[in-house]
């Protein structure tokens, strides 16, 4: 039997399996801070693709139970990204960072199901408007309520409030300052 050293091991158990567990060569990232609190920057990363997928996840269920299982939550967050406004496409594609046939496909569900109305803009025929319909906008007030019970589990005194906001106003700014170095150009690697 072949002998294999502790990183070797370590390289094999971190190989994928069904999707559960990513691979990158090396030593395996950290879950938590180290000794120093800092924080690789590929771990965050890391942690807010696990986060948005674990909500996916949540709401996927939460959307079967209030009988909005035709949708995606993806397609129920475009939704919001429509919002209470006449918008056109191009918007809405702006707006919600969307690529332009995802964006395309799910806009098309969501006029098939109701959720969404699509009308012909008065000024260009050639342009489409969008805008929520009242099926729409129920749905919308009924996420709302589910994202009220979502916030109880996370936030459950003023401290855990006050962290909750900081964390926002910590993601916004990475939002943000990743933005301006794509603007910029300097989004290099190395």
């Amino acid at each position: 039997m072949e002998h294999k050293s502790a990183n070797e091991m370590d390289a094999l158990t971190a190989m994928p399996t069904n999707g559960h567990q990513a691979y990158f060569p090396g030593p395996a990232p950290r879950e938590e801070p180290g000794e120093t609190g800092s924080v690789a920057h590929l771990e965050l990363v890391r942690c807010i693709e696990r986060l948005h997928r674990r909500y996916l996840d949540l709401f996927r269920v939460d959307l079967m139970r209030i009988g909005a299982d035709d949708l995606s939550p993806a397609q129920v967050m475009m939704l919001f990204t429509i919002g209470p406004d006449d918008l056109s496409v191009r918007d809405l594609i702006d707006r919600g960072y969307y690529l332009g046939s995802n964006a395309s496909y799910n806009l098309k569900r969501l006029v098939e199901a109701g959720y969404v109305e699509r009308s012909a803009s008065p000024r260009d025929r050639r342009s489409a408007r969008i805008r929520l319909s009242e099926k729409g906008r129920r749905l919308c007030e009924l996420v709302r309520s589910v994202d009220e019970g979502y916030h109880r589990l996370v936030v459950r005194d003023d401290t855990e409030l006050r962290e909750l906001e900081v964390t926002f106003r910590t993601l916004r700014r990475i939002e943000h300052t990743w933005t301006d170095a794509l603007r910029s150009g300097e989004a290099r690697i190395a």
